[in-house]
């Protein structure tokens, strides 16, 4: 059985925009230059006509992902999130590692990950040993290196 596909209204929003995206705007444009170079002649060592026909896989490819994550997708409203002082889905939590670095995350689901902005995976092994901590709590994290503490500095829910 596969796992629930947790998502923030936030992160579905942005898949439906992605996928509207492809579908409505892009495709079209793709369907027009492969028509127009379809109409060129000698389909064998046409570029264009041949990247289209692979971006439109491409695209195809990508809708019918996005298709399926949307309709498996179970929306994780933070703000009905009632035990506040513990981390669970869609918290952002502010922690403090071996090295004394204060790291700042925000617990997602696996399509909205983004580890520039901080946004980590509810799967992720740092979210798994975060769940359920409180303000003050020590978690261990197993990473390549070994096993790592960490400090719960702040959980918010915003």
């Amino acid at each position: 059985m596969e796992r629930p596909n947790y998502i923030t209204p936030e992160g579905l929003e942005a898949l439906k925009d992605e996928k509207y995206a492809l579908w409505s705007v892009e495709r079209p444009k793709v369907v027009k230059v492969v028509s127009w170079a379809a109409g060129n002649g000698d389909r064998s060592e046409n570029a264009d006509y041949q990247y289209g026909k692979k971006r439109l896989r491409e695209i195809d490819r990508r809708v019918r992902f996005l298709t399926k994550r949307i309709e498996a997708a179970v929306v994780v409203k933070v703000e009905e999130q009632t035990n506040r002082d513990q981390v669970f889905f869609g918290a952002s939590v502010i922690y403090e590692n071996e090295r004394e670095e204060e790291v700042s995350v925000r617990i997602v689901g696996e399509d909205e990950v983004d580890s520039t902005k901080g946004l980590i995976s509810w799967v992720s092994p740092v979210a798994r040993a975060l769940n359920k901590a409180r303000v003050g709590n020590l978690v261990t994290v197993k990473t390549p290196k070994g096993a790592e503490e960490l400090e719960v500095i702040e959980i918010s829910y915003k």
